[in-house]
């Protein structure tokens, strides 16, 4: 039966040509559409897309204080048209809209004029998105648009991960330079807290200096005090000689114009003798007096002097104490720290003291000078005296010998008015000395009440120094403090950033723009897009031309049955007929697939053996609806192609399909051949493979028992349909 309806199919021209025909119909279905989408990507190169770059650019701000402009647009349409991933025109923005409009663009990109602007503003503080302008138009095909949308999400991630890569360069840069910052602020914590700590200990030293500046500056002003009270005194006595003295000359003055008349008037002179007697014993007693004045003048001078010179000397004393002191609180205020000024405003509390003491000093000397000068005096007005008290005594003596020894009186008369005149010379010296010892005194206690108030203002001074260094002390500590928290924060603050080079800096960067790096673990791959449906397209292929083969075969012999033969004998011959024929239409796919397409196939036999068992299990399903149904069991054939075209998942994963579908999907026998398919040309589970398989022969089987069912029946009943056919059989 199986030669028989073989030669039928041959018998002439036109029939081998028709069945080979309808034997080319899956390698042209399956061989033609997956040879068009054997590898669509690969020609998007020649996909024409418009490419409008407006992109005016923008000034960036670097690592360095200087901008520099730059135009991110143009660099993202060079990397664009650089990688040919299609075929890019760089045109206008009127160009690329009238031809995305007209088909010349399948789909067009804008790079707007503030592109680089907006990608700049990310480190202002006005940061916004820039935006790139996708125009698909659908007329010019649906895929197209599709692929154009999936190309600028690409091309939006490409963009993102170099801007944030320059973003974080730039970030990374300047954690950088905090970094080396802080810790350069770390060493100057550090230092400043050494600085404070030395200083802190020469505040305490300067307290206790001051301390004790303020206790001597009170010393001072007491001692001043006191010597402003005994040059006043001495004041007061050198006023007093002053007087004396000033009479002394007046009287010896006197004894002078007396001795003068004597000398010039002997005559008188016997005649007045007894006057000149009493007259020269008031003069003896006067100079007596004169020379005991002098000579305690005298005795007293040297002690003055003394006095003075020790004054001096204790003024010199103190001012070389004090030019050391204010040496060492310089000193002791350097290594503090203090600035020049603050130092100079210490030091000039202790001016008014040393200004003082200079001028104490100035006039101390310049009573000394006067002492010696009245000594001087003193001791010649003394000589002076002696001699007036001695002439007058000689005088007072010889007054009774005046008469007889005129001459001599004259001669002593001379003498006398001689002495009188060197004793009212002297005693103007003495006068002028003992002025000139109360102007000087008197200048020494106005000096020294001014030493004594600048004394007591430097004391006052001293005691503020002191006040201000202990504060300044307690300052230092808390200054000292904070610096050591101050040193120990940027300590931490170094250490939580960690230190990086230009070559880390650059790996982080590309890390932080793409910290993601998809790896693909494929446990099967199927190569290309056309490869991947071609399990798909070969199942569907196998219906196809199973179902054009019942077109021109019989499903079962009519003859057979007429002459009774047996039910399954018929059954299998109308089987194997179109099933064998499909197993060639299957190998002459799988050359095209495997020879001509060169898809990858892990398992050559076991791919090839589940085509030819799906296509009999095709040809036992269409035989039975042939067997059942007749031409309506060959239009619900082409029924059934349409519904596994849509669940068979051999496209779009089956999950996505709505429900109802979704469980036609695990009955349809095209599931398991595209499944099976898969397996063995990927090199997937080969159990899978054999459920697979297990499915596609337990639908061969019912199909082929149905089919003999109906075989059975058509040997035994004659239907009206069978001795009058319809016209669709």
């Amino acid at each position: 039966m199986v030669r028989a309806e073989l030669a039928r199919l041959t018998a002439t021209v036109m029939s081998r040509i028709a069945l080979m025909a309808l034997l080319l119909v899956p390698v042209l279905y399956g061989g033609l559409y997956l040879w068009a989408n054997q590898d669509p990507y690969a020609g998007l190169n020649r996909v024409p897309v418009a490419l409008v770059v407006a992109d005016t650019g923008a000034p960036v701000t670097g690592t360095s204080s200087a901008d520099t402009a730059h135009n991110y647009g143009d660099e993202v349409a060079t990397q664009l048209v650089d990688d040919g991933t299609f075929q890019w025109h760089r045109v206008s923005a009127a160009t690329a809209r009238a031809g995305v409009a007209d088909a010349r663009y399948d789909f067009s990109v804008t790079i707007p004029a503030d592109f680089s602007t907006a990608i700049a503003s990310s480190a202002g503080s006005n940061p916004r998105q820039a935006t790139i302008t996708l125009t698909t138009n659908d007329t010019n095909s649906y895929l197209a648009s599709t692929i154009g949308n999936q190309a600028a999400k690409t091309l939006r991630e490409a963009i993102v991960a170099k801007v944030n890569k320059q973003a974080a360069d730039r970030l990374l840069i300047g954690l950088s330079d905090v970094r080396a910052n802080l810790v350069t602020a770390a060493a100057g914590a550090g230092r400043v807290t050494d600085g404070a700590a030395s200083a802190g200990n020469g505040s305490v030293s300067l307290a206790d200096g001051a301390g004790r500046l303020a206790d001597g500056a009170g010393v001072l002003a007491t001692g001043l005090g006191r010597l402003a009270s005994g040059t006043g005194q001495v004041a007061d006595a050198a006023a007093a000689l002053s007087v004396g003295t000033g009479a002394l000359a007046t009287g010896t003055g006197q004894v002078a114009d007396g001795a003068a008349q004597v000398a010039g008037g002997t005559t008188a002179l016997s005649a007045g003798t007894v006057d000149l007697a009493t007259g020269t014993g008031q003069v003896a007693d006067g100079a007596a007096q004169v020379a005991a004045g002098t000579q305690s003048l005298a005795d007293g001078a040297p002690a003055l002097k003394a006095a003075t010179g020790q004054a001096g000397t204790a003024l010199a004393n103190t001012g070389a104490s004090l030019t050391a002191a204010r040496s060492a609180i310089r000193t002791r205020l350097e290594t503090a720290g203090l600035s020049p000024e603050q130092i100079q405003a210490v030091l000039a509390e202790l001016d008014p003291v040393t200004t003082g003491l200079g001028t104490g000093g100035a006039i101390v000397t310049g009573i000394d000078g006067q002492v010696g000068l009245l000594v001087d005096s003193s001791a010649a007005l003394s000589a002076g005296a002696a001699q007036t008290a001695a002439g007058a005594s000689a005088a007072a003596t010889g007054a009774t010998t005046v008469r007889d020894k005129t001459a001599l009186l004259a001669a002593g008369a001379d003498k006398t008015s001689a002495g009188a005149a060197q004793s009212a010379t002297g005693a103007r010296s003495a006068a002028n000395g003992a002025a000139g010892l109360a102007t000087g005194a008197a200048d020494v206690r106005d000096g020294a009440s001014s030493a004594s108030a600048g004394a007591n203002a430097a004391s006052a001074g001293a005691s503020s120094l002191s006040s201000g260094a202990a504060t300044l002390r307690d300052g230092l500590g808390v200054l000292q403090t904070g610096a050591g928290t101050l040193r120990d924060g940027l300590a931490n603050g170094v250490t939580s950033i960690p230190d990086s080079t230009p070559e880390a800096r650059t790996l982080q960067g590309s890390t932080i723009a793409d910290p993601v790096a998809l790896e693909t673990a494929a446990v099967t791959s199927a190569g290309t897009y056309g490869a991947g449906l071609a399990p798909f397209f070969a199942s569907l292929a196998g219906w196809i031309g199973i179902y054009a083969l019942f077109l021109i075969v019989k499903p079962v012999s009519r003859r057979a049955i007429t002459a009774l033969h047996s039910p399954l004998k018929i059954t299998l011959a109308g089987w194997l007929t179109p099933g064998l024929l499909g197993m060639v239409q299957m190998a002459a796919l799988f050359a095209i697939l495997a020879g001509v397409l060169k898809f990858e196939v892990h398992n050559p036999v076991g791919t090839y053996s589940m085509m030819g068992l799906a296509a009999l299990a095709f040809a036992a399903i269409i035989l039975a609806l042939n067997v059942w149904l007749g031409s309506v069991g060959q239009f619900i054939g082409l029924v059934l192609m349409v519904i596994q075209l849509v669940t068979a998942g051999g496209t779009f994963p089956w999950q996505t399909l709505p429900a109802p579908l979704a469980w036609l999907h695990h009955v349809v026998p095209m599931s398991y051949a595209v499944d099976g398919i898969r397996q063995l040309m990927y090199g997937g589970n080969p159990a899978t493979a054999w459920t697979d398989a297990g499915v596609l022969l337990l639908w061969l089987a019912g199909a082929l028992t149905l089919a003999a069912i109906g075989v059975t029946r058509m040997t035994h009943f004659r239907t009206l349909r069978d001795l009058k056919p319809s016209l669709i059989g």
